[in-house]
């Protein structure tokens, strides 16, 4: 019998479920465990239906073409650049499209992090697609599983294909937090880093990229825990950290340089945040 053209190509490794028992017990991977992996060239025909669900979390990567998924009842397309997330035990069909089928990469996940890991990406049965800001690195990522997982299923590649699994879930989440390229969050976030020596006022910012001060304020708290000028004072700070590492200018100058015309002022400003002065932060042995 030929190979379907759908199915050449490609890879797919799943983890015996006598192991996956053994190793969801151990300390590493009880956290969270790859079971399945795979990935399905231009894979024509793909369908694949559970009405109850299955006990793990899928997870597939959509790198080209477009495909759909029925989760708990309602339709989804799910086109390049978008992850397809189905929590465990929801009912779920999914299949390529049949005019452009989908390229994916797909893993099966379960252990106790794994909810929290979810929620932070935004993912539900209601929500179930989420973008993929840099496809790249989730590609990269999810080969590493698979390769990992190809060669064998020791405890030592068990271990292996978790950690790129976690690298791969909280680099979504980071994704996710960050704005995208144009946006107003962005732009504010842009300016600000460009402008380390100079004051600058929420109200003015906000008016720059058309948004109210109240929103831009929002928008900075969700995406960095802090306000507008925390951010400001962060970036100040990290420079002159940096300069403290990497260079011999005095104090005054490096405070000068990120926005502290007073150095005392600055000095003060530095050892608050990091419990040390400069010098002694400059001081301090490192790597």
């Amino acid at each position: 019998m030929p190979i379907q053209e759908g199915f050449r190509n490609q890879r797919l490794t799943v983890v015996p479920r006598r192991v996956v028992v053994e190793t969801a017990a151990r300390p590493v991977t009880r956290r969270l465990l790859v079971t399945d992996t795979g990935y399905y060239p231009a894979a024509a025909d793909h369908l694949m239906e559970r009405p109850s669900g299955i006990e793990e979390t899928v997870l597939i990567v959509c790198a080209a073409g477009t495909g759909w998924a029925n989760i708990a009842g309602t339709q989804h397309r799910v086109g390049a650049g978008m992850a397809l997330v189905v929590p465990s035990g929801t009912p779920h069909a999914y299949g390529a499209s049949a005019t452009n089928p989908w390229t994916i990469w797909w893993c099966h996940l379960r252990g106790t992090d794994l909810p929290e890991l979810i929620e932070e990406i935004g993912a539900s049965a209601i929500r179930p697609v989420v973008p993929i800001r840099r496809l790249d690195r989730a590609v990269a990522m999810l080969d590493e599983i698979v390769t990992t997982l190809e060669r064998d299923h020791s405890p030592a590649s068990l271990t292996g294909a978790a950690g790129a699994a976690w690298k791969l879930l909280t680099q979504i989440v980071v994704d996710r937090a960050m704005p995208l390229p144009g946006d107003p969050l962005q732009r504010a976030m842009a300016y600000l880093a460009e402008r380390l020596a100079s004051t600058v006022r929420v109200a003015d910012l906000a008016s720059l990229v058309g948004v109210s001060p109240s929103h831009l304020s929002a928008l900075f708290r969700r995406a960095t825990g802090g306000g507008v000028l925390a951010h400001h004072t962060a970036l100040r700070m990290a420079q002159a950290r940096n300069l403290l590492d990497t260079t011999d200018a005095t104090v005054a100058t490096i405070a000068r340089e990120v926005g502290y015309p007073d150095p005392f002022y600055f000095s003060r400003h530095f050892k608050r945040m990091h419990e040390a002065s400069p010098s002694e932060y400059r001081n301090r042995a490192k790597g």
